[in-house]
């Protein structure tokens, strides 16, 4: 028998279920199918997990430097990584159950199992044994993105490994080689520096982070040097094995070849969509060059009925853009005008400091015709920065010349992850320079530079030196 659905969501992840919610809320029937977690990778092998391994290797260091505050610890710190592991599941095992709550509160009906496009409308899911047949009047793909391989040297999930089984190891590695200098590799290769290990990153390019502002990356870099991490840029990997207890890694630097030896290998070197093995060719269902799957401006592909959303439709691999698209086509599905608009990206990196970026920078504006005038507040002046004695870097507003509306934000520093929020909503609103210099900020906290740092860009800034015009 056939089961019939307004909805077939496949894929659980931070857009699918979101999207699954969404319109479930606006009244229709909803099937949400995975073979995996709900969550997806992000809740449950990405966002969530790494920032948890994030937070403890920080607990570390803060234990490590407590004496420059008069706190004094005796004995080496010991880290138990089957017990962080552990704390670490049971963060994800508590937000997955929250999740499968709000699904059937929304009345959603969650299917674990392996969907598979046969005709259009229909899909085929299988679950365990059984196999059943649906006929969906709309269809979401939230199918996502897997790690990217290297031919030279695959995963064997032991030694050479993912981000997935870099979550879970049960020893803190001697040696941790990370193969990519992107925000992925640098964060879990930062955490356990942290922990303990020695840690090599080999990034081909001539820069870790590359893409993002140099003046952001600086900071970062001086931080990995201060934790002991060896970078090596112009790195090109040949390949590598596991020889039992370590791996051998091949790469060519400047021409010369040399062997880095560790005991795990981590080879981040981005994503791609995971878009092969799920019948879209049956459906008609057209890819980019790179095989995302092609969308518009309302999650729409060419055949019509058909959504797609997050990872697999390319753009930016961000769980948060997941889920905005998840809600954008839940609603233009149930007949709302919604299209995907948004004036500025939050980026994000867990690196030791962070790092947050959104809008334009002041080269990026200047490219588009823009003149600008900008201004740049260092948390060294900050008092809460100082009194965590995490005062490295700073907050940069750039703003049209003009109008001094807000045209970008970059940060590095303590928790400017979360500082980015209110840039962003900024830039959303339209807001200029002077809307965020005339906003109260409480004192002494982290948010006060982002106010400095506008009244810079008015010219009258208090707690630092205004340009010279």
């Amino acid at each position: 028998m056939t089961k019939d659905v307004d909805l077939l969501v496949i894929g659980a992840g931070s857009g699918g279920y979101v999207a699954a919610i969404r319109a479930a809320q606006l009244g229709k029937k909803v099937v949400l199918v995975d073979k995996a977690e709900l969550g997806g990778v992000c809740l449950n092998r990405g966002c969530i997990p790494s920032k948890a391994l994030i937070s403890a290797s920080e607990r570390v260091k803060h234990i490590q430097h407590a004496s420059a505050v008069g706190i004094k610890v005796s004995g080496e710190v010991q880290v138990d990584m089957p017990e962080v592991v552990k704390w670490k599941d049971g963060i994800v095992n508590k937000l997955t159950s929250g999740v499968k709550t709000l699904l059937k509160g929304n009345g959603v009906e969650v299917i674990s199992g392996e969907a598979y496009l046969t005709k259009p409308y229909t899909a085929k899911i299988k679950m365990n044994n059984e196999e059943q047949v649906y006929s969906y009047k709309d269809l979401i793909l939230a199918i996502g993105s897997l790690p990217f391989e290297l031919k030279s040297m695959p995963f064997d999930k032991k030694r050479i490994i993912s981000s997935t089984e870099a979550l879970v190891l049960q020893e803190v590695p001697k040696h941790l080689v990370v193969v990519g200098g992107g925000y992925i590799g640098l964060e879990l290769g930062t955490a356990y520096a942290k922990f303990g290990s020695k840690v090599t990153i080999l990034e081909g390019s001539n820069t870790i982070l590359p893409g993002t502002d140099p003046m952001l990356t600086n900071v970062v870099k001086r931080h990995l040097k201060e934790l002991g991490i060896t970078v090596v840029t112009n790195a090109l990997v040949q390949g590598g094995e596991n020889t039992g207890d370590e791996v051998k890694v091949r790469v060519q630097v400047d021409g010369k070849e040399e062997v880095v030896n560790g005991d795990y290998c981590l080879v981040s070197i981005g994503r791609k969509p995971n878009t092969g093995k799920i019948g879209l060719e049956n459906i008609g269902v057209e890819l980019d060059e790179r095989g995302f799957i092609k969308i518009n401006e309302k999650c729409q592909t060419n055949v019509e009925h058909v959504y797609a959303i997050g990872d697999c439709a390319g753009g930016y691999l961000l769980a948060h853009k997941a889920s905005y698209e998840g809600k954008v086509a839940a609603e233009v599905i149930s007949g709302q005008n919604s299209i995907i608009d948004f004036q500025a990206m939050p980026f994000v990196i867990f690196s030791d400091p962070e790092v947050a970026y959104t809008g334009l920078t002041e080269k990026e504006a200047k490219e588009q015709g823009y003149e600008t005038v900008s201004s740049r507040f260092p948390f060294q002046a900050n008092g809460r920065a100082l009194s965590v004695s995490d005062a490295d870097g700073f907050v940069q507003i750039v703003a049209e010349k003009n109008s001094k509306r807000v045209l970008g934000a970059q940060m590095v520093g303590p928790e400017v992850s979360s500082l980015i929020a209110e840039a962003v909503f900024a830039i959303e609103s339209g807001a200029t320079a002077e809307d965020l210099s005339l906003t109260i900020h409480a004192h002494p906290t982290l948010p006060e530079p982002l106010m400095e740092a506008a009244e810079g860009v008015m010219g009258h800034a208090i707690h630092m030196l205004n340009k010279k015009k």
